[in-house]
């Protein structure tokens, strides 16, 4: 217990004095939390062994992959399908058969050579994703592509763990401290990230391949028929704490099961969370696991930090660095051109290159599980583990290097291309300034999902820095609109600062959908006039709360009462939303407001039972006080 603590205390202090500072210096959290774990294990030696608590730290990557999972319904992943395929599945096979020919020049057998491949086709989803959020970037092209890329690359996981015990061997070459090539009996020994002895040791490979299926689908369909009727009885118990108690064993009982057949828990939970993307309680799942995620998932970056054997360095570093190095050139090649062949231009581009060109925390366990499986001979997994860890540390100065070249290319980029739209939402919002951040943000707290687009990028990149999701983009461009969903949303925000735009943009969705609801918002009563013309449903005068709201306080600072100026507020608010209509009606374009005798006299008329109605409600008023 005394060891724990210590241990405990010596990674909380390393994690409170590097991240602040890195953070400070503009390295972002991951590289603060890996030079921690530098800095306490290979460093000062305080930390000698991280085995133990390396298991207990990826439960940071299984629950971020838990919360992925719960954010992706199997709709969206439909709706994803191109970039999932095309960019990320080319991405995964472009590289994975790149790796294996130069494993092949190196010497192995193919079977290893395959295995080699594998582990480095994929990136690392905590670094990349944890980095991208931070920066606000996920919104970005290159974000968005980055993580198709790495949705991707989960994904591909299954099958890989499928294919990997039929690729067992009785014996494969290994590297010899001289560089020579030798073939030697598989080693057995457990790996700085091994497995626990699981249920699947001693099986064919074709028996783990079926216990392997055997256990997607008991996720499948436990997370199908299973969940509901467990949450409806944690439910009836009216105990908040009851949910998270529920939270974490769903989390921790899948990974227990999948670490029983010898696979990825973060895998299992990755599955669980798509499942459970369409259940009721979804966001009660990821509030529940949200607090969790966070402190693992730093405490998992300072272990590989801390996990890194520079001993091993040290006796070999100009092999091992270079190895760490030449595999994410080669993957930078090949993203880059992914990245052309798929229309990524400037920025997004050079984002999308540089921060998926590192091996990530999938590749630690495709080394433990080849070895389980005899693909890998033990010292050969050592040296992979360490060029794995290696290019997680190279990673976040990667992303510095990124912000480098993105400030170099400001004055120099010209026109920007507008973003490609791969998401549909039941509001689009068209025009995303002061007036429709505001709507955005009470429509989105509700879990309503809206789709924004906005033709001004720096708009769209602030938006982005805190969290939210944008598209830049001409919303006047009916191909975005498509994209955006116009077709099948029930609800489209004209937010648009140009009062002209939004009249072109009312009279298209009313043309194009004649049952979708607009709502716009109006610059003055003659825009409300013309907008009103143009089909849309419910018109907000952009200025007309704000003055109906400082109307009121006057009225409660001039002798009444706050409910008889709320009552005189409420009528107002109707009758003139009565009279815009009204006079709507009567209202000519090509005539001037002043010059149109039936609007003056319409708006006199209405005037007059506006002072009517207030006075009555007001002597109404009294006499019930009285």
């Amino acid at each position: 217990m005394g060891e724990f603590l210590f241990l405990a205390s010596v990674f909380l202090l390393a994690a409170v004095i590097a991240v602040p500072i890195a953070a400070r210096l503009g390295l972002g959290s991951v590289l603060g939390y890996l030079l921690a774990g530098v800095a306490i294990g290979p460093g000062l030696g305080l930390v000698a062994d991280t085995t133990d608590l390396q298991h207990f730290a990826e439960f940071g990557v299984v629950m971020m992959l838990f919360l992925i999972g719960l954010e992706l319904e199997p709709r969206a992943l439909w709706d994803m399908r191109h970039r999932l395929i095309g960019l990320g599945g080319l991405q995964v096979i472009v590289t994975m058969l790149a790796v294996m020919v130069g494993a092949l020049y190196l010497g192995f057998v193919w079977q290893t050579a395959l295995a080699i491949g594998m582990i480095f086709s994929l990136s690392s989803t905590a670094i990349v994703l944890q980095t991208l959020s931070e920066k606000g970037l996920m919104q970005t092209g290159g974000g968005r592509s980055t993580f198709s890329v790495l949705l991707t690359q989960d994904i591909a996981v299954i099958p890989m763990l499928i294919i990997l015990p039929l690729l067992a061997v009785p014996a494969v070459p290994s590297l010899n401290p001289d560089g020579s090539i030798s073939r030697a009996p598989l080693e057995h020994a457990d790996s700085a990230h091994g497995h626990a002895v699981s249920l699947i040791e001693g099986l064919p490979g074709w028996g783990v391949t079926l216990v392997t299926l055997g256990a997607v689908a008991l996720i499948i369909i436990g997370g199908v028929y299973g969940a509901r009727p467990l949450f409806r009885f944690i439910h009836a118990a009216h105990l908040r704490e009851m949910y998270t108690a529920l939270a974490l064993l769903i989390v921790i009982g899948i990974a227990f099961l999948m670490t029983a057949v010898g696979l990825s828990p973060a895998l299992g939970t990755f599955l669980a969370g798509v499942v459970l993307a369409n259940s009721e309680f979804r966001h009660e799942l990821e509030s529940d696991i949200e607090p969790f995620k966070g402190l693992l998932l730093g405490l998992f970056f300072i272990t590989v930090g801390a996990g890194i054997d520079f001993g091993l360095f040290f006796s070999e570093p100009i092999s091992i660095l270079g190895l760490a190095l030449g595999i994410m050139l080669l993957k930078g090649i090949i993203l880059y051109g992914l990245g052309r062949a798929f229309k990524l231009r400037g920025r997004d581009q050079w984002l999308f290159t540089l921060g998926l060109a590192q091996a990530g925390e999938f590749g630690f366990v495709l080394i433990s599980f080849s070895l389980q499986q005899s693909i890998l001979p033990g010292f050969v997994a050592d040296r992979l583990l360490l060029i794995v860890a290696l290019s997680m540390l190279i990673t976040p100065l990667a992303f510095i290097f990124y912000e480098y070249l993105s400030k170099r290319m400001t004055d120099t980029d010209g026109a920007v291309e507008h973003d490609e739209i791969d998401q549909q939402g039941t509001v689009i919002i068209a025009g995303i300034g002061r007036f429709g951040q505001i709507v955005n943000r009470l429509v989105q707290s509700v879990g309503a999902k809206t789709v924004v687009i906005d033709n001004n990028l720096q708009t769209i990149q602030l938006m982005r820095r805190f969290g939210y999701q944008g598209f830049f983009g001409d919303p006047l461009r009916p191909d975005l609109l498509h994209a955006a969903g116009i077709d099948k949303a029930r609800v489209l925000m004209v937010a648009l600062d140009d009062p002209v735009a939004a009249e072109r943009l009312v009279t298209y969705a009313r043309r194009l959908r004649p049952d979708i609801h607009i709502v716009a918002r109006s610059r003055d009563r003659t825009h409300t006039y013309r907008l009103y013309k143009a089909g849309a449903n419910d018109i907000v005068r952009e200025l007309f709360d704000s003055s109906l709201r400082a109307g009121r306080y006057v009225l409660e600072n001039i002798g009444l009462s706050d409910y008889e100026a709320a009552e005189a507020e409420k009528l107002f608010y109707h009758h003139d939303r009565y009279t815009v209509r009204e006079l709507a009606e009567v209202w000519d374009p090509n005539i001037p407001s002043a010059q149109n005798e039936a609007y003056i006299a319409r708006a006199k008329e209405l005037e007059k039972e506006l002072e009517a109605s207030l006075l009555s409600a007001l002597e109404s008023s009294n006499n019930n006080a009285a």
